[in-house]
């Protein structure tokens, strides 16, 4: 099915929708800003609205630093994903604590289903006269408690996917849900 098909599920008229993720570990509450991460938020909404991230594992844990998820499905199997969006991380908002925003490759351009959560202040992230940043699209309104629990767990090195910080316990979202307009 084509993103557009999609369209009328995602509130677009919604300057900033709110997402709940319920996670093994508590419920945290997103509010989106579409005003500043137009492109984002509709990718971020559609594969909200998808089903895409229910079932999915936080993947990258690093204490002071970002709790990572959106990409891995319960086998810890990458889960396929629509085309890469544009970068948006000009938009004016930083990677501050309690703000999620996407993950990307080193190219610009990249983002497409995964995305972190800023657990404390990453301005590194932010972009400058000289790079592309990550894009910041929204910042968690409850359950900040919920996510610097998550930042505190043990993580390992994952032979299977051959990647460092990775939950030695599963912290699974549950499901990602796009809650009514206010």
């Amino acid at each position: 099915m084509s993103q557009l098909s999609y369209a009328v599920d995602i509130q677009p008229n919604t300057l900033y929708p709110q997402v709940e993720l319920d996670t093994s570990m508590g419920k945290i509450v997103v509010e989106l800003d579409r005003t500043r991460s137009p492109i984002t938020v509709d990718n971020f909404l559609t594969y909200v609205v998808k089903g895409h991230y229910d079932n999915t594992l936080f993947h990258r844990v690093i204490p002071d630093f970002v709790v990572q998820g959106g990409g891995l499905d319960l086998k810890k199997e990458e889960r396929p994903t629509d085309k890469p969006i544009v970068n948006e991380s000009g938009n004016g908002l930083s990677n501050l604590t309690g703000t999620i925003a996407m993950a990307r490759e080193s190219e610009p351009h990249t983002a497409t289903s995964q995305f972190y959560f800023n657990v404390v202040d990453n301005e590194k992230l932010d972009p400058s006269s000289r790079r592309w940043g990550y894009t910041v699209f929204g910042e968690v309104t409850s359950g900040m408690e919920v996510l610097q629990a998550m930042s505190l767990v043990p993580t390992e090195f994952n032979n299977q996917l051959e990647w460092p910080d990775f939950p030695v316990q599963d912290i699974i979202l549950k499901k990602a849900t796009l809650l009514p307009r206010n």
